[in-house]
């Protein structure tokens, strides 16, 4: 399977945002996004910007963190905002519905290791890191399946 990878710079949270925008722009029914990183690396924050680019700049998006799973109808889809860290084994994502996410929803998923087996191979997995400014961080982005093809679309 080809896969496309890159780097990018976020200096500070308003580039983490706009990462979380311009991902939303290529997002389309199906699609994966991976989001990987410690506590406080910005995954929410790209997840926050992602919904409101495809709702509106002022929607209450809170962390799924205790539900694990939020959704949002928007007009590209219905976006499933999973929060895994509190998930104690991968076959207890089947209550959160996820086989439907994965179908016909956007997917953006706050720990997916916790799936295991059953995270799709084709996504889009974004991991942030820290660096040594406390608000910079740097984004490696790898894209599979359709991923692969859009990544070069990627305008911030």
């Amino acid at each position: 399977m080809m896969s496309q990878s890159i780097k990018i710079p976020l200096p500070d949270e308003d580039s983490t945002c706009r990462l979380g925008r311009a991902l939303a722009a290529l997002a389309r029914p199906g699609d994966l996004i991976a989001l990987t990183g410690g506590l406080g690396a910005g995954k929410s924050t790209l997840a926050r910007a992602f919904i409101r680019a495809l709702t509106r700049p002022d929607e209450d998006v809170p962390s799924p963190t205790f539900t694990l799973v939020q959704v949002y109808d928007t007009p590209a889809g219905a976006v499933w905002h999973f929060d895994l860290y509190r998930l104690d084994r991968p076959d207890d994502a089947y209550e959160l519905d996820i086989e439907d996410a994965f179908a016909e929803g956007i997917c953006l998923i706050e720990w997916p290791d916790r799936l295991g087996p059953l995270l799709p191979t084709r996504r889009l997995d974004v991991r942030l890191e820290e660096t040594d400014r406390a608000t910079a961080r740097r984004a490696h982005l790898t894209a599979t399946g359709s991923w692969a093809d859009r990544i070069g679309e990627l305008c911030l």
